[in-house]
């Protein structure tokens, strides 16, 4: 047994190690030269000011009044600089967002694993490029770019992390903060030579980290008096800056100026997914090498923002997403291109800025200049394109070299759109056209050559992920074949006696594994693959070696399907296969749940229980229908209702009630000490309810989180994992007792509905074992002990467990769709923008991100608690071995995991991707004014904890 758990386990984590070797790598390589434009910049020094989680539409629409929320940046688009809307690549983070506009690359998922904080790979960035940048803000953000730089000329200011409370502080002071400590780096600069020589050398940044609308975005939702004040106070900001520049550089016209935001907010104040109002964000431009305002008298553009925001005369300089291809994995992992559907990115604004002040374009960028945004000259702008180009194209050379010198000459095969010659070829013309003065030949032609560079920058990158798939499929293929084969014949009827017998193994079929495993590894040797490759390629080879050797068992098997009746065994395969596809579907459509609940309900009218457990029947449908509600329920957008808090405390304490009169009425020893500790139990719930009450007051009123409400909180989450260990082993109270503890603690996690969710869950959890009983009853099976006297305690001898039946399919079934159930009953395990951040302010309201992970994973897992405490409750009344029902359980999970395995997604959110690796239900998003505006261009990974929102 010992071996079969650790091969098991082995198998487990490879299988899931495998998915992010394979599909989330980090895309960067290193080795290439900086590229940089050899004409002279148009500015000395530049600007950067990021507003955290500000909305393009809250920017530039117009109050009730018609008065602008910035007046100061609305004239800058009026009379200075060019603007647009920014449309941000998924997932719509921090991190992501700032590694975007500052590198150029999109950040890849191994961040979750730090925290945000920490890069996972070393990249390049327009600060370490710069001669010196100086960066005010948050402390979660600045410091990764500092990290990132050789030298020491990246300086940060960051304010202490106590600052970003969500429940006490005005936010705004967190913006304040940056403004006065930047006029207060000026005016010391004045004073002293060094930092005064230093703040007048060319090439150089000012990044301006602007946290305090997030935070009252999160606090407040963006439609909240507070997050509009904010912007009003930034706009104010702003202006101090751009005068604070203008008197200390003698206004010069040296200086540019870009005024934009990581992401934009959700009505509900979270972001992370590709939904409209979190991917549009405001790009405003001004200064040295800016555009002037263009008057247009038409602008074509597929919304109605420019007439909302009143800004049809201003041309609108949009930074989109380009139509380049876009690479998914079938069921057949053969590549799929797909067109992206508008010209740039998020990313385009790091080689902006780089052409701006003539520094070296980020190594690892992946961006495209817009050259739009220019007011140099011509040739200036196709000298910039080009260096553009030969940069991007740098590092599709060096990640095909790396591929070539892990591979056989005779199976290497290239990217055939971009070989040498037609990279020569592609250089020399644009070079020759530059020569000519044919800049708009130069501009057209190196776009060309950056759309077949990022091309092959994907297809090398992806290169080894079919032969590496059909390795882990085919030995997770085995591992489920033998798992099955292990049941079959241990666990059943199916096979002879015979076969039970441990019977020497074949030399014959030894040697050839043995050959068939020496034979990979040559191959593997000879290719200097990485170890993993081996791990991947070489572990099918015992598992197989394992099934075979279990001949005899599939013959056995085979020769029982024979006498079985032909339409019985299709009827049963095709119910099976049908709720395993109801599984699977239920991972990416929440309503499947309620599908699968209404079928449940009906089960007792398809047996005989409705003719000999009326009650426990009806029961049964009655709580099936009532849970089949919770997965239609909204999980996001939906504003906190303490009422219905308050209405699941009631009636916890009044199903309390009843059973500490049952109690009373008992005569026994133990009936004091039982009594004692549901009495405990109550008072734990009722004081979760007032601090629930009291918290939300307090922060509404903008008091903070009161420390009594928060030893209580923390109090009681230690509490219930030690106070059901107190109470009696008999089956139903222990059961009751572990309901009772972790619903004091998830009232205080709950925010509306989802408090009833726990309560409703037991309640058809305790109709399941009394249905399982009854069942038994009419199977003939007898029962040695009724429910009110069974025991978790009670050990049952081997020799009364009894074989597996095809009922027991069932109950293995049932477990995996109520664990499903548990976890996507009110939310969505892939991505914390399924909870509202407000749940955890009971417990902390100042920004931690592990901690309230930890505490939102708590508020997943106790359903998941309940559901598998209800389950050890029907192995022990149905004498089942639990072994036998964990083995059914694990070959229903891996079919489901080879599923997945073929959907996983290396693009999107990280809501997309963790749904892919995870199988977890992308919850839908409540409508908001953006979707009956425009269709965003991204479906909306893992959505993890972002250093601001946790979102």
């Amino acid at each position: 047994m010992l071996l079969f758990f650790t091969l098991g386990l082995l198998v487990h984590v490879v299988f899931f190690a495998s998915i992010f070797d394979i599909y989330l790598t980090s895309p960067l390589v290193h080795g290439m030269t900086p590229q940089f434009t050899p004409l002279p910049p148009p500015a000395k020094r530049l600007v950067l000011f990021v507003a955290d989680g500000l909305r393009a539409d809250t920017l530039y629409e117009l109050d009730a009044n018609g008065n602008s929320r910035a007046p100061f940046v609305r004239n800058i688009i009026m009379h200075e600089g060019s603007w647009g809307i920014s449309h941000t690549r998924v997932p719509t983070e921090s991190r992501p967002g700032h590694v975007a506009l500052i590198a150029g690359f999109y950040e890849d998922v191994s961040a979750v694993a730090k925290g945000w904080k920490e890069n996972p790979v070393e990249f390049d960035s327009l600060f370490n490029e710069s001669k010196y940048t100086w960066s005010w803000g948050s402390p979660d953000i600045l410091p990764m770019f500092a990290k990132g730089a050789s030298g020491d000329h990246v300086y940060t200011y960051s304010y202490n992390a106590k600052r970003e409370d969500f429940g006490t502080h005005d936010a705004t002071k967190l913006d304040t903060w940056v403004f006065d400590n930047v006029k207060d780096f000026f005016h010391a600069a004045r004073k002293n030579q060094s930092l005064f020589s230093k703040v007048n050398e060319e090439k150089i940044v000012f990044f301006l980290h602007l946290l305090g609308i997030d935070t009252n975005g999160h606090a407040h939702r963006p439609s909240s008096r507070e997050y509009k004040d904010n912007i009003k106070k930034v706009d104010d900001g702003v202006k101090e800056i751009v005068s604070v520049f203008k008197q200390f550089y003698g206004n010069d016209g040296k200086t540019a100026f870009i005024f934009t935001s990581d992401h934009g907010m959700t009505d509900w104040g979270s972001h992370g997914a590709g939904h409209p109002s979190e991917t549009l964000t405001p790009l405003v431009t001004w200064g040295a090498g800016i555009k002037y305002p263009e008057i247009v008298s038409a602008q074509q553009f597929d919304d109605n923002f420019l007439k909302e925001w009143r800004l049809e005369n201003w041309k609108r300089r949009d930074v989109n997403q380009d139509p380049a291809f876009q690479v998914t994995y079938k069921l057949t992992f053969s590549i799929v291109y797909k067109p992206r559907s508008a010209p740039h990115l998020q990313a385009d604004i790091a080689p902006l800025m780089a052409s701006l002040i003539g520094v070296p374009f980020p190594l690892n960028s992946v961006g495209r200049l817009p050259v739009d945004y220019l007011n140099g000259t011509d040739h200036f702008k196709a000298e910039s394109v080009f260096t553009n180009a030969v940069q991007i194209l740098e590092q599709f050379k060096v990640k095909m070299a790396q591929k070539k010198e892990v591979t056989l000459p005779f199976l290497f095969t290239p990217f055939k759109f971009l070989s040498d010659s037609e990279q020569l070829n592609i250089l020399r013309k644009a070079r020759s056209y530059i020569k000519q003065g044919k800049f708009d030949e130069v501009v057209s032609l190196c776009e060309e050559l950056i759309d077949l560079a990022l091309k092959g920058l994907s297809y090398y990158h992806t290169y080894d992920r079919f032969f590496l798939g059909i390795n882990v499929v085919i030995g997770f293929v085995g591992w489920t074949s033998y798992v099955s084969l292990l049941i079959i014949k241990s666990h059943s009827n199916l096979t002879r006696d015979v076969t039970k017998e441990v019977k020497k193994p074949s030399c014959l079929l030894l040697c050839s594994f043995g050959a068939i495993g020496i034979l990979v590894a040559v191959f593997l040797l000879i290719q200097a693959c990485p170890w993993t490759y081996y791990v991947y390629c070489l572990l099918p080879v015992p598992i197989w070696y394992a099934v075979l050797r279990q001949f005899q068992v599939i013959q056995d098997v085979v020769a029982s399907l024979l006498t079985f009746p032909l339409s019985r065994f299709v009827g049963f395969l095709l119910v099976f296969t049908l709720g395993i596809e109801v599984l699977v579907l239920s991972f990416f459509y929440r309503c499947m749940l309620t599908a699968g609940l209404i079928a449940f309900a009906g089960w007792p009218f398809l047996t005989q229980l409705w003719t000999q457990a009326k009650i426990t029947s009806l029961s049964w449908t009655f709580f099936s229908l009532l849970l089949a509600m919770f997965p239609l329920m909204p999980v996001v957008g939906r504003e906190p209702d303490i009422s219905l808090v308050m209405g699941a405390g009631l009636l916890v304490l009044l199903l309390s009630l009843f059973v500490v009169t049952s109690l009373i009425k008992r005569k026994n020893s133990l009936v004091k000490e039982e009594l004692l500790v549901h009495l405990l139990q109550m008072l734990s719930t009722v004081l979760s309810m007032y601090v629930v009450h009291s918290t939300h007051s307090s922060l509404f009123k903008k008091q903070g989180l009161p420390l009594m409400n928060q030893i209580v909180s923390w109090a009681t989450l230690a509490s219930s994992l030690v106070v059901p260990l107190l109470s009696s082993t008999i089956l139903f109270q222990r059961l009751f007792s572990i309901l009772l503890s972790l619903m004091s603690t998830y009232l205080l996690l709950s925010t509306g509905y989802e408090a009833l969710f726990p309560l409703v869950l037991s309640c058809l959890m305790f109709s399941w074992i009394h249905m399982e009983q009854e069942l038994l009853h009419q199977s003939g099976v007898s029962c040695k002990q009724k429910l009110t006297s069974t025991q978790f305690s009670y050990n049952t001898d081997i020799a009364q467990f009894r074989q597996l039946c095809l009922d027991d399919i069932r109950r293995a079934f049932f477990l995996v769709f109520f664990l499903l159930t548990a976890f996507f009953g009110t939310g969505n395990i892939a991505s914390i923008n399924s909870f509202d951040l407000a749940s955890v302010y009971c417990f902390l309201t100042v920004f931690s991100p592990f901690m309230m992970g930890a505490l939102m994973m708590w508020k997943i897992l106790i359903p998941f608690v309940l559901v598998m405490c209800a389950f050890e409750a029907v192995q022990l009344t149905t004498q089942l071995s639990s072994k036998s029902l964990f083995l059914i359980v694990l070959v229903i999970s891996d079919i489901m995991a080879l599923h997945f395995f073929f959907l996983v997604k290396d693009y999107g959110s990280w809501l997309d991707i963790g749904t892919s690796i995870s199988g977890l239900p992308a919850s839908s998003c409540k409508s908001s004014k953006y979707e009956t505006k425009r269709k965003s261009s991204n479906l909306s990974l893992w959505h993890s904890l972002d250093p601001k929102s946790l979102s």
